[in-house]
Parts: structure tokens; sequence; C-alpha cells
């Protein structure tokens, strides 16, 4: 994979800046020093293949997963994987994730309109917008911790057992990001 290290990309519209940006979430969107470095014509290093390296890891993360999701709606499920693959700059998760609410039958203006939902908060109910809320204060956690506004929006639409597994679910996707990026997941590939 290249990069190009005179332009960042801004997670609201996945344009070229040319600048560091901070958004409404407040990511900043500059350069990311360990991941943007200069293209090399020297082959990449291997990486782990996690899942076979980490069997009973891969496979409990797998489960986490799963309970997770049960009893969510499967569209707010995307959405919330959408969202912290969008925060967490990674391409992998957001190629596949994108594909399986389009195959789920998501619509391409709801699909676009993630990165900026506060902005066109029209294309989502008040339980998605709170949803991505929590999504967003939990997956840039380091940066202002989870805000009680926040967190009390979301119990407001959930139930306990209902946010406990929005919470989950959250995790679980910050986890394949992780995953996803230290071992070199290509976008587009789909390695399930």
């Amino acid at each position: 994979m290249t990069t190009n290290t005179s332009t960042s990309t801004d997670a609201n519209t996945g344009a070229g800046t040319g600048t560091g940006v901070v958004t409404g979430a407040g990511l900043d969107t500059t350069a990311h020093p360990s991941t943007d470095a200069p293209a090399s014509t020297a082959p990449r290093p291997r990486r782990v293949d996690f899942a076979k390296a980490a069997r009973p890891v891969f496979r409990a993360l797998i489960g986490f997963d799963a309970a997770a999701r049960e009893g969510l709606d499967p569209a707010l499920v995307e959405l919330i994987q959408i969202r912290a693959s969008h925060l967490n700059h990674c391409a992998y998760c957001l190629h596949m994730h994108t594909n399986d609410a389009r195959k789920a039958g998501e619509s391409e203006d709801r699909l676009h309109m993630v990165p900026v939902w506060r902005e066109a908060r029209h294309f989502f109910t008040p339980r998605e917008q709170a949803a991505l809320a929590l999504t967003e204060a939990v997956t840039l956690v380091a940066e202002r911790g989870v805000p009680d506004h926040v967190y009390a929006e979301a119990a407001a639409h959930f139930d306990d057992p209902e946010l406990a597994r929005v919470l989950a679910l959250i995790l679980t996707i910050n986890t394949w990001n992780r995953i996803a990026l230290a071992t070199g997941k290509t976008a587009g590939t789909n390695e399930r």
C-alpha cells in the first residue's frame, strides 16, 4: 500500500485535504506519521495471519462479536461498524461493512451520510443518531472519555441489555479495526 504524505484524508468526506482538519467529532485528520510513510519500492514485510496464529483468540472474538449482534437491528449494526471504521481509518473494514450494508438493503444515500451524520440527521432515526454518537465517543475514548450526555442519550433509546450489546459491538469493531490495521489487511479482499 502506498500513501502520499502531502495529502491527508478528511474523515468526513474521504477527500484529500492537504492540511489537518479537526472535525465535529474532534478527530484530527492530519497525516499519521506511523502510517503515512513515503512510498517505498521495498517489498512489504510479511504480517502475521492473526486467524491462524491465534486461533483460540480469533474464535473467542468471533463469539464475542456474534453475541454483541444478537437481537440488534442489522442496519444499526452496520452503521456502528462503518462509523468506527471511518474514525479508525480502517479501509479494509470500511469496505467490508459498506458492502455488507448494501447487501442488507442499505441505501447509498445513508451510507454516504454516515461520516457527516450530525449535519444529515434527517437520514437517521434518533436511535441511530444516539448509537452513532456513542460509537464516536467510545472509539475516541482517549480524547475526552464518554460524555455523560452522550451516554444518557443512548440509554434513553436502548434498554440495558440492548445498550450493553451496542457497547459490545463498538468494542468488537474497534478490535477488528486494530487487527486489520496491525496485520496489513488489504481493502477489497474481503478475507474473513
